[in-house]
């Protein structure tokens, strides 16, 4: 799997960029892109098209957008851009606007990328290290911090653990009995459900539910198909409007780093 060092050089890394608005921030990120040979205009205006399809979903935290596409032939090889604007701009998000930073993914495939997914969750997760990217000086200072590896935030600060949910078991909700699982759904299955399903695999280990539960990161077309074999749906606001009617339940996240928001939706779920 790829490394986050490996996926963000330098010359891919603009800071306090001047944008009109969401796709003018959205372009510069995919411009960076076409410039460090990851992918290619057409690959930037699918980005752009994600958006006006699907909404603004890629805006998985406060200030912060996650733009990416399907893997498709524009993409030369994996990688990514971050760009850090002068002056945040509204994607039209309900709740996590306005955005200051837009990162960009180009994928080769849907599994290459997820432990430097797993790495970017966990960065902007901690808000020590989340000011720090704020407040970098140059694109080698903001990578210096990208390629470091700071202890994970739960580790160091946990939140309470009640004993019920780290000595039981979840209880069968209608899909019969053995492992559970729970998909983590966005509009391409390659980018945010992956920020996401980072995020909630942190409560199932803190729980010490991971025997119990598996995940699993996926698009909107196929988690309507893979709703039976599932117990729940974890995903943003608008791609729950897309998915409609799935037969079970689908919960509502709006920070997709949040332990927090993962911790309760979990605790409505499973009566915890």
């Amino acid at each position: 799997m790829s490394e986050l060092s490996d996926l963000i050089p330098v010359e891919a890394i603009r800071l306090d960029v001047a944008a009109p608005d969401w796709q003018a921030a959205v372009r510069t990120a995919g411009d960076l892109l076409v410039s460090t040979d990851v992918s290619t205009d057409t690959y930037t205006e699918e980005m752009l098209r994600n958006v006006e399809e699907n909404g603004p979903y890629i805006v998985i935290a406060p200030g912060f957008a996650f733009a990416h596409a399907r893997p498709s032939p524009a993409v030369r090889r994996t990688g990514m851009s971050w760009v850090r604007l002068s002056t945040p701009v509204s994607f039209g998000h309900e709740t996590n606007d306005p955005v200051h930073l837009v990162v960009a993914l180009a994928a080769e495939d849907a599994g290459a990328h997820t432990q430097a997914m797993g790495a970017l969750a966990r960065l902007l997760a901690d808000p020590d290290t989340s000011a720090a990217l704020d407040r970098a000086p140059t694109p080698e200072a903001l990578r210096q911090i990208l390629v470091g590896d700071p202890a994970d935030p739960t580790d160091t600060a946990p939140e309470p653990e009640p004993s019920d949910a780290t000595t039981a078991r979840p209880a069968s909700k209608g899909s019969g009995h053995g492992m559970h699982k729970i998909l983590t759904v966005c509009g391409n299955g390659v980018g945010t459900s992956l920020f996401l399903k980072s995020t909630l695999d942190k409560v199932l280990d803190r729980w010490k539910w991971g025997r119990y539960i598996t995940t699993e990161a996926t698009d909107t077309i196929s988690a309507k198909g893979k709703a039976s074999e599932a117990v729940a749906i974890m995903t943003s606001r608008e791609i729950a409007r897309t998915l409609g009617d799935v037969g079970i339940p689908v919960r509502v996240i709006e920070d997709f780093t949040s332990t927090k928001e993962v911790d309760a939706a979990m605790r409505d779920l499973y009566d915890v």
